[in-house]
């Protein structure tokens, strides 16, 4: 019976062992890849460093340094407004369409769904060149040709203020909103017909249906879009970049949070200053998006539909 218990134990133990080694890998990478960076990003945030020279600490210096550049609050609210004006359309009008592509009577599902997702797959830089020509400065271009056909006269949209903006944004909504549709869609598939057919045996509207079954059931996954949206508005990178070129680290105009980490880290050679900055736009993200779930997770959060 002895001998038994330790050959159990010893298997037991063997299983274990091979378990930590299935999952070995992942962790392996995280800690290269993710954990170490970020480790390390909190500690440069302290130092003084160009990259070459010995390392100096600071202390909170770096922290002060970009609170008190009006540059870093410039790219803050171009974050924020951008972000606003590309995220909040695309969750609206993703749900709106995943419930058109849910109706039983439409016909080329398949195709439209593959078309609406394919912005999401295709190359930053074909979407860049794409808006790039419609959004160009010339008075031929096709956003300025829309415009002067109701009225309006053209606009500068890689120099003008709002006109970048609006111009970054809709690349955004193109760029994501079929995305979420997606998530949205799957949502909506996965709530079965018999909740509505007994919401309708008891009467209920079309309305009642929306705001107490589909909503409440589509919650979770208006949350996980949110979430992600949320996120990627504040770590906006690729958009401005590559729409404004060679412009971009040289003009305000759509200069976001991550574009002015960047320009302190590997253009002005300032570590030190980029990693507080990075920490900085990481407390703003916890916040956000705290503050985002908490509103959205009261979407659906009503009486149930009462039989008349």
């Amino acid at each position: 019976m002895i001998v038994s218990k330790k050959r159990f134990v010893s298997e037991e133990k063997k299983d274990m062992i091979s378990a930590y080694l299935y999952v070995s890998p992942f962790f392996i990478i995280f800690s290269l890849v993710g954990l170490y960076p970020a480790v390390y990003s909190l500690y440069l945030a302290f130092q003084k460093w160009d990259g070459l020279a010995p390392m100096t600490f600071v202390g909170l210096d770096n922290f002060r340094v970009v609170l008190e550049d009006p540059l870093f609050w410039k790219s803050l609210y171009n974050t924020l407004i951008i972000g606003v004006m590309g995220t909040a359309p695309q969750l609206i009008v993703g749900i709106i369409l995943a419930f058109l592509l849910n109706l039983a009577y439409l016909k080329l599902k398949q195709f439209f769904r593959v078309t609406i997702f394919m912005p999401y797959i295709t190359s930053m830089v074909a979407v860049a060149l794409i808006f790039s020509v419609i959004f160009s400065n010339h008075e031929a271009s096709l956003a300025n040709y829309t415009l002067s056909v109701f009225g309006f006269d053209p606009v500068n949209w890689k120099t003008s203020e709002w006109g970048t903006k609006i111009a970054i944004s809709l690349m955004v909504f193109w760029r994501w909103v079929g995305y979420n549709t997606i998530i949205y869609l799957a949502g909506l598939q996965s709530i079965s017909n018999e909740y509505y057919e007994a919401a309708t045996i008891d009467g209920a509207s079309k309305m009642q249906q929306l705001l107490h079954i589909t909503l409440p059931l589509l919650r979770p996954f208006i949350l996980l879009t949110v979430f992600f949206s949320t996120v990627g508005a504040l770590q906006l990178f690729a958009e401005p970049t590559v729409f404004l070129g060679n412009n971009a680290f040289t003009r305000d105009e759509a200069m976001t949070v991550v574009m002015y980490l960047y320009r302190d880290a590997f253009r002005l050679q300032s570590f030190g200053t980029a990693s507080a900055t990075a920490i900085i736009l990481l407390i703003f993200i916890v916040i956000a998006s705290a503050i985002n779930l908490l509103l959205t997770s009261r979407i659906g959060k009503k009486r149930g539909v009462r039989s008349e």
